[in-house]
């Protein structure tokens, strides 16, 4: 299929939020394409490592007219079955998708329209949106460029399973989602770990009898009806937080909470931040203790007040909080010696910085960023969808396009084809066991 010349909109990215945007679009009768620089379906989570595994239960694999339909909403999906799904949800709504193209530019043209440059040639629009996410360049630290040559390193964007790496030891650098996952991974592996502690907050995986995910779910869809809801990103108290690292948890053997103190106490070895290297010897910043308690502290401060409200306000019924907290607090280590700790890999799983340079309108911020509301720029015709904090925290989640589409389709002055409630609550509260009301 030949790209056209021109076209009424243009997405860019063909991920799970370009897909859901095609569909509204679609639905309501806009000429558009979706321009994908991949020559498969299945956005990013083609990058993921073998074994990865969803942090979200499988239900939010859920999309305007394609919801979950496997017999294991509460499981957590494998890497290669979230690319099929995204692959077969573009093909089960025709979307107008073309692959190996890649956008090398953006600008407005004279007729206030968009001129986009692009692998297959220039592309006109009325107008454009910017699905591709917020993930873009792996961020590796600079003190990385002192590592001796002889040592092993990789980001985790180049992770793909423990055979991969040089016999022994690893250090993982990082805490976050990646980072706990796949530690665990090496530690099972038969690798000797140590776990570089960064920022990442903890948060459980279930809470009064349910997965941490249906509660948010449950909130970001129905909490504003009742007087509450997530946080958004207007919320914020310093713009820089809407690149702080997600709770690690994990989706591995069913899904289960990834708590630092157990994993220490159970053999593997906590440090600090990465301060400074000299030949072959890692110093490590301290506070180690104060990372692991502020980690600890995350979600009765932040997450488990807006649940409580949730459940008062619904009238829920649910079990108690029956969590133990882990008090096991691993001793600090100053620095570690490559050789005397058989270290012969340092994988970074530091995360990504976005890149948004392609775009050649003055519309981002200090930080790389793009200045929007809820999706909507100052550039009239230009839109964004699937950005972290583009709305609240869900927004760059499996389910956030399908909260977040909406707002942009009033802004196009479009009306949705299928009430907007449906497709959100099935996406993030499906039908099953759950708290019931009282009575």
């Amino acid at each position: 299929m030949q790209v056209p010349a021109k076209a009424e909109t243009v997405i860019v990215g063909a991920g799970q939020a370009g897909l859901v945007m095609s569909h509204h679009l679609g639905q309501a009768g806009r000429d558009h394409v979706v321009l994908d620089r991949r020559s498969t379906l299945g956005g990013s989570w083609q990058d993921r490592w073998n074994e990865f595994r969803l942090v979200t239960p499988n239900w939010t694999v859920s999309f305007p007219g394609q919801h979950y339909d496997g017999l294991d909403p509460d499981g957590f999906m494998p890497r290669d079955e979230v690319v099929e799904r995204i692959a077969r949800y573009a093909s089960a709504t025709a979307a107008p998708v073309h692959l190996g193209v890649d956008v090398a530019r953006v600008a407005v043209t004279r007729g206030n329209g968009f001129r986009l440059e692009t692998s297959a040639g220039p592309i006109d629009a009325d107008s454009v949106v910017v699905a591709t996410g917020s993930y873009h360049v792996p961020r590796i630290p600079p003190v990385a460029s002192s590592l001796p040559a002889a040592t092993t390193q990789l980001h985790s964007h180049e992770y793909r399973n423990a055979g991969q790496l040089p016999p022994g030891g690893v250090l993982v650098v990082g805490s976050g989602q990646s980072g706990v996952q796949i530690a665990e991974e090496l530690r099972d592996a038969g690798r000797s770990v140590y776990l570089s502690v960064g920022s990442a907050p903890r948060v459980p995986r279930r809470y009064r009898g349910r997965d941490i995910f249906r509660w948010l779910g449950d909130i970001a869809v129905h909490g504003p009806k009742l007087g509450t809801g997530l946080p958004t990103v207007e919320t914020l108290p310093d713009p820089r937080l809407r690149f702080a690292p997600n709770p690690h948890l994990s989706g591995h053997g069913g899904g289960h909470e990834t708590n630092l103190r157990q994993l220490a106490a159970e053999g593997m070895t906590l440090v600090g931040r990465v301060a400074g290297i000299d030949g072959r010897r890692l110093q490590f910043a301290p506070g180690l203790s104060g990372s692991l308690d502020r980690a600890d502290s995350f979600f009765g401060e932040r997450i488990q007040p807006l649940i409580e409200r949730y459940i008062a306000l619904a009238g829920l019924d649910v079990s108690r909080d029956d969590r133990e907290p882990i008090r096991f607090g691993p001793p600090e280590v100053e620095e570690l010696d490559l050789d005397a700790s058989g270290i012969s890999t340092v994988l970074w799983t530091t995360g990504y910085r976005p890149d948004f340079g392609w775009i050649d309108l003055p519309i981002l911020d200090d930080m790389g960023f793009p200045k929007q509301r809820r999706g909507v720029t100052d550039v009239p015709g230009l839109y964004f969808l699937g950005l972290l904090w583009q709305h609240t925290q869900a927004s760059a989640t499996l389910f956030g396009p399908t909260l977040d589409a909406p707002y942009l389709l009033d802004a196009m002055g479009l009306a949705m084809a299928e009430p907007r409630s449906d497709d959100a609550s099935a996406a993030v509260a499906p039908s099953g066991p759950g708290p019931s009301r009282r009575r």
